[in-house]
């Protein structure tokens, strides 16, 4: 078969195109972060929060889960607009006794869970989806702005006082966007409660602690962590330097416990263009070029030392900020044998390592708002220090 000269000149660009397109991929993947998982404990699935505030239940539950299945309790879904329904309403509970002076959104830390589940127990997810018919994913947009809007008018108090029915009518909405409160239901068939069903978990909300550190209160003592999604003014963060926090999460980890990792991910460097990586790169973001700022980090880059003084500016200064909790269920290192942790999301699985993330111990120790941990994960020599029989 002839061809023109024209033809093959096109031939020719097609191919000498599609080689270069080929080998500039094979360079790119060539030069990108690789990871070895060098430790997974047992989790559930990754879940997705859709569009709602309540990361701090989804990974809550996600740590549960890995607790439920270290005790021999089998692999259980549990609901997490089961805990947000509760939560909202005594959110609500206290900004109404505030008059309005407090925080109602649908942000919450590690402790609201453990406290919800103590009050009022726990259901699967099968039995309380809090979906509305048809809904794939949850978006509280709509449900939240309703709510405050709620809140609002019952603070103006335009009948002089509050009428005795204002939470039987805020209980009605949630009614109509999550679902009603199930009472007795069958699961694997046998008859629960929530606080029967919760009973037979075989975990102990007791044994859950948070730890931080920072610097503006006295280490190896406990206090009230300033931040907005610590709506109920919880006191009982337990505090030390930031070495040891990491060195809690490692011996955690290595002694078969996972955590709940809230952390700040407003940062310029966690999953940046979706890589799914979180890093402290020794190079300011500002320094970058927008070249640099416009490209994926396509191998591996120096990092800062991070300092403890370091981490409390960056609280101070609000460039660490309460965004997302997480959890984090392993260890792995890249290609230069540096330690990354292995965390796992509630964004879903379509991202780039299926719905986890690795990361760098300097971007864990400076971003790291707080841990949820098992107290019987800690050392003997730190349950002395933060007084912990």
């Amino acid at each position: 078969m002839k061809y023109s000269a024209l033809t093959k000149i096109i031939i020719f660009i097609l191919i000498f195109t599609v080689t270069a397109s080929f080998l500039e991929s094979k360079k790119k993947e060539k030069a990108a972060y690789k990871f070895k998982i060098t430790k997974q404990l047992p989790a559930t699935s990754v879940k997705h929060q859709g569009g709602t505030g309540t990361c701090w239940i989804f990974s809550a539950h996600s740590f549960l889960e890995s607790e439920i299945l270290r005790a021999g309790g089998g692999d259980v879904d549990l609901s997490e607009m089961f805990i947000a329904r509760h939560a909202y309403t005594d959110k609500a509970t206290r900004f109404v006794h505030m008059h309005g002076d407090a925080n109602f959104s649908s942000g919450g830390q590690f402790h609201d869970v453990t406290d919800q589940i103590r009050k009022y127990g726990i259901v699967p997810e099968n039995i309380f989806s809090g979906k509305l018919k048809g809904q794939f994913r949850h978006n509280h947009g709509e449900l939240v702005t309703i709510l405050r809007g709620f809140l609002d008018g019952v603070i103006k108090r335009r009948g002089k006082k509050l009428t005795p029915v204002w939470m039987d009518a805020f209980q009605a909405i949630l009614d109509i966007y999550l679902g009603k409160h199930p009472g007795e239901f069958k699961y694997k068939e046998k008859t629960y409660t929530p606080e029967t069903f919760f009973k037979s978990l075989q975990i102990n909300m007791d044994d859950y602690i948070e730890i931080t550190s920072y610097s503006h209160h006295p280490f190896y003592k406990k206090f009230r962590l300033e931040i907005p999604d610590n709506w109920s003014y919880d006191r009982n963060y337990y505090n030390v330097p930031m070495n040891e926090l990491l060195d809690i999460a490692s011996d955690a980890l290595k002694n078969g416990y996972t955590f709940g990792w809230d952390a700040d991910m407003s940062d310029k460097f966690f999953s940046k263009d979706k890589m799914d990586v979180a890093l402290v790169p020794e190079k300011e973001w500002e320094k970058w070029t927008k070249k640099e700022q416009k490209e994926k980090i396509l191998k591996p880059v120096k990092e800062k030392n991070v300092t403890q003084e370091m981490r409390q500016e960056s609280f101070n200064n609000w460039t660490t900020t309460d965004d997302h909790l997480m959890h984090i269920i392993g260890t792995a290192i890249d290609q230069n044998n540096k330690k990354f942790f292995l965390m796992k999301n509630s964004w879903g699985t379509d991202r780039k390592y299926k719905g986890f993330h690795y990361i760098s111990e300097e971007y864990f120790k400076l971003r790291t708002i707080c841990l949820l941990v098992n107290k019987n994960s800690l050392t003997d020599e730190m349950k002395n220090k933060l007084g912990i029989k």
